[in-house]
């Protein structure tokens, strides 16, 4: 009798791409001090969230309009 293992399907949206960085000390021990002053434990997701953020707003402002911003205040 043979046992079927039964197969997980992968979520779309794994993470598959790895980014690093380097940091001077200062910079290290200011995001340290933000880390532990919040609370915040799970430094991967902190930092893909002020990552993303900054992305997404940076996008959303330069997002093509219509109408040029002297156009649109009138």
């Amino acid at each position: 009798m043979k046992i079927q293992q039964k197969t997980v399907p992968l979520p779309k949206n794994t993470r598959a791409h790895r980014v690093s960085f380097l940091m001077n000390d200062e910079e290290y021990q200011a995001v340290a001090r933000h880390l532990s002053r919040y609370r915040i434990t799970n430094k991967s997701n902190w930092y893909r969230s002020i990552i993303l953020t900054h992305v997404v707003r940076v996008m959303d402002a330069d997002y093509p309009t219509l109408f040029n911003e002297n156009e649109m205040r009138r």
